[in-house]
């Protein structure tokens, strides 16, 4: 059995899968990567369907998956990913900041969207954050997700109503500040709360909502709430 690679302080290093139809872009953002001392790319695909081989050939912790890539896209790629179990958490990696793109990738699972323009720390970031079970939005686009979501119509409005009801008021109180797009940290300070015990609220209104990440939440909460 092959050793699990760690960290010089002794943690697990993250493994990701990359994806991308371009061998340059692939190499820089490998590089990107593992220029973290606690990530490493395990494996890399061409195409979405190398993506769910390598998948299935490698124990992967983060699958960094482009959008526009031939036999299947990354969106898709990640639909599939998604529905394994254990999951790999998605970070999708895509120079089209399109909404229809934002919203099919947070709604089908993936915890974070990052454009490929960003500052190379940012894409780290968006790593672990996935690997930690949290949602990252590059700035860019966390408007576009949150702020731009049209009106629900009434029947998905009505729904989330009836999940959001599920709630207690200090549950509800956190997923309100969820929805404003706070981390852990944030809501902490705003609750008086210690941020393990925001963790914890956090992980049982996921539950509650049957929702896979805070993203789907936020989006939940904002259809319910939306004025």
């Amino acid at each position: 059995m092959t050793p699990v690679r760690r960290t010089d302080d002794g943690r697990p290093l993250i493994r990701v899968l990359l994806a991308d139809d371009e061998p340059l872009i692939r190499v820089g953002v490998r590089t990107v990567l593992e220029s973290a001392a606690d990530i490493t790319v395990v494996a890399e695909a061409g195409d979405g369907r190398a993506a769910l081989e390598a998948a299935s050939a490698y124990r992967v912790d983060v699958a960094v998956l482009d959008i526009s890539m031939p036999r299947l896209d990354g969106l898709a790629a990640a639909e599939s990913l998604l529905a394994r179990r254990p999951a790999p958490a998605v970070v999708v990696l895509t120079a089209f900041g399109l909404e229809e793109n934002v919203l099919r990738a947070v709604r089908g699972g993936a915890v974070g969207f990052v454009l490929k323009n960003c500052a190379p720390e940012e894409l780290i970031g968006a790593v672990r954050a996935a690997h930690a079970g949290q949602a990252y939005l590059s700035p860019a686009v966390t408007r576009l997700v949150l702020d731009q979501v049209r009106p629900p119509a009434p029947p998905r409005r009505a729904d989330a109503v009836h999940r959001l009801a599920t709630l207690t008021a200090r549950e509800t109180a956190v997923l309100r500040l969820v929805a404003e797009g706070m981390s852990n940290a944030e809501i902490g300070r705003t609750l008086r709360a210690t941020e393990t015990t925001v963790k914890t609220y956090v992980s049982r209104i996921l539950a509650k909502l049957a929702c896979t990440n805070r993203v789907q939440a936020a989006l939940l909460a904002r259809d319910a709430l939306h004025d």
